[in-house]
């Protein structure tokens, strides 16, 4: 079988840069149909657009009015979306209050109660100055490329026992409860799997970090938070060098606590890199209740978790909720810092959450539909023909663009009061984010401000994989100082595996946004 046409980054783009001395340079349509007439992309289909924000012109165009599968460029519109709705100064209010009275002896005579706001962040991203840390791949895909972050992910939880202890309250003989009812938990995201849910400890992850052993020992995991919630239970082991890795969940049993025991199965090759891999928590809720209950031991605070299939009446609860009854706030940076971790990393859970969110917040119903139609209101203000525009999943898993209206919607972003931060919110070619290792010897390297996105299916007919949709979306400044706005999408390409996905799609994409940074411009094409 013919090896696939691999793109290396640099290689690549100096062969875009090269021509003869005095020779005009190539044209931006020369290049990307260079690109497209590889023989990798023979049964593929391409749609592209290039938008002048100076002029508002199209100065390049393929398909731009037929529908792509944009994979997580759905990001872009989901989230911008919610930037404009919410405000990037909007802050989360997670609160906790208390049902009872607290007793001279410190006894809290009633529940402590979490509310979930919907905070995506509860999590070791925070750092000061109101900022939100990432890195460039983020825990919830693994890999060697994931190291995690440095933060503690249980900070929020442990500061909410802090300052439950500084009320005074040294026993609690009521429950800890987790209000989640600002939209429903269950529901996972279309990327990655992570349960959706209006409070999210860590991502609703347990990070697991795997490092090999010797050979035939087992492989060493190491936890991240450990809590009561989880109990892991090691059955990998390390193979020969270069075998393959293996690693999965052999069992997860839920014990009548809500508490579970995971057995993890598999071989670790004794030559691989530690990498980063993540358990999904299947309830949320239970899992902060837990936490917060140990946080609260921690202190010295005697209290329990509610049982778990004691399901407690949260409209009487909410009659608690309180100036006077509140015993420890968090307050979120502000929301633009969000924004950023979302699109810089591609966080599947942060972006399936945010229509749950908008419906909650704005129209006072927290479902997916509610917070569509506050999306569809704003999007109809854009200027973009929003025919062109067809989404069912706010991380991208089911949506459907037209690169005309996706550079139509970028370049009305740009014109708004937060579209610097928008762009900057994005990640850098060749520097950061999702981009981090596309082009990274092009010229047009940290020139390029742009989403990514990825859907594959397993191919089992040849052992291979099918990217339905593959695409990078975003603003650019030239060479010469032209602002320009772009949609580049490739649908129905076969790769031979995972890896090629980046190699031959991933960086072809590149090339196609990298061509427009120093090509000369065409006449506009239809």
């Amino acid at each position: 079988m013919q090896k696939p046409f691999v793109v290396l980054g640099a290689v690549a783009a100096a062969a875009l840069t090269i021509h003869a001395a005095g020779a005009p340079a190539p044209t931006l349509a020369s290049r990307i149909d260079a690109v497209m007439a590889r023989p990798a992309f023979r049964h593929a289909i391409f749609g592209v657009e290039f938008l002048s924000l100076d002029t508002g012109r199209s100065i390049y165009t393929h398909n731009a009015d037929t529908f792509f599968v944009p994979g997580s460029t759905t990001k872009l519109v989901t989230m911008g979306s919610a930037l404009e709705l919410l405000g990037k100064d909007y802050r989360f209010h997670t609160r906790v209050y208390r049902t009872g009275e607290i007793g001279a002896d410190g006894t809290l005579h009633g529940d402590l109660v979490l509310v979930a706001s919907g905070d995506p962040n509860l999590s070791g991203r925070i750092r000061p100055g109101d900022t939100l840390a990432f890195e460039n791949m983020d825990h919830s895909y693994g890999g060697p490329d994931s190291h995690g972050l440095d933060g503690d992910p249980l900070r929020v939880v442990r500061e909410f026992a802090g300052q439950v202890a500084s009320h005074g309250v040294k026993r609690i003989d009521g429950r800890v409860i987790v209000d989640a009812s600002l939209y429903a938990e269950g529901e996972r995201d279309g990327g990655t799997g992570f349960v959706v849910s209006p409070i999210m400890i860590n991502d609703n992850a347990v990070d697991v970090r795997v490092t090999p052993g010797a050979t035939g020992a087992p492989a060493t995991l190491a936890i991240s938070p450990v809590t009561a919630y989880t109990r892991f239970v090691n059955q990998t082991v390390t193979g020969t060098p270069g075998s393959a890795s293996t690693i999965d969940i052999g069992s997860d049993v839920a014990a009548g606590d809500g508490t579970r025991t995971i057995t993890v199965v598999g071989n670790v090759p004794a030559d691989a890199k530690p990498a980063m891999w993540a358990y999904r928590v299947p309830t949320p809720s239970r899992y902060a209740e837990i936490a917060l209950a140990e946080a609260l031991h921690e202190r010295g605070i005697v209290a329990a978790a509610r049982l778990n299939e004691d399901k407690p009446d949260l409209t009487k609860a909410a009659a608690a909720y309180t100036p006077a009854n509140l015993v420890a706030e968090h307050v979120s940076p502000p929301y633009g810092e969000e924004v950023k971790i979302t699109l810089k990393v591609s966080q599947n859970l942060h972006a399936t959450a945010t229509p749950y969110l908008l419906g909650a917040v704005l129209a006072h119903k927290g479902t997916p539909e509610a917070g569509f139609g506050e999306m569809r209101k704003f999007l109809e203000t854009t200027g973009a023909d929003v025919t062109g525009a067809s989404q069912s999943d706010g991380a991208g898993a089911d949506a459907h663009f037209t690169p005309a209206f996706m550079t139509a919607y970028l370049a009305f972003m740009a014109k708004q009061k937060d579209g610097p931060f928008f762009h900057d919110a994005l990640p850098v070619l060749g520097k950061d984010g999702t981009l981090f290792n596309i082009q990274t010897g092009s010229p047009a390297a940290g020139h390029v401000f742009a989403k990514t996105g990825t859907y594959e299916v397993e191919d089992l007919l040849h052992h291979q994989m099918m990217v339905t949709g593959k695409g990078m979306a975003g603003y650019m400044t030239t060479a010469d100082g032209r602002h320009l706005a772009f949609a580049a999408y490739i649908n129905n390409l076969e790769v031979k595996d995972a890896d090629a996905v980046t190699e031959v799609a991933g960086q072809a994409l590149g090339e196609i946004a990298a061509a427009a940074y120093d090509a000369k411009p065409p006449a506009a094409r239809r």
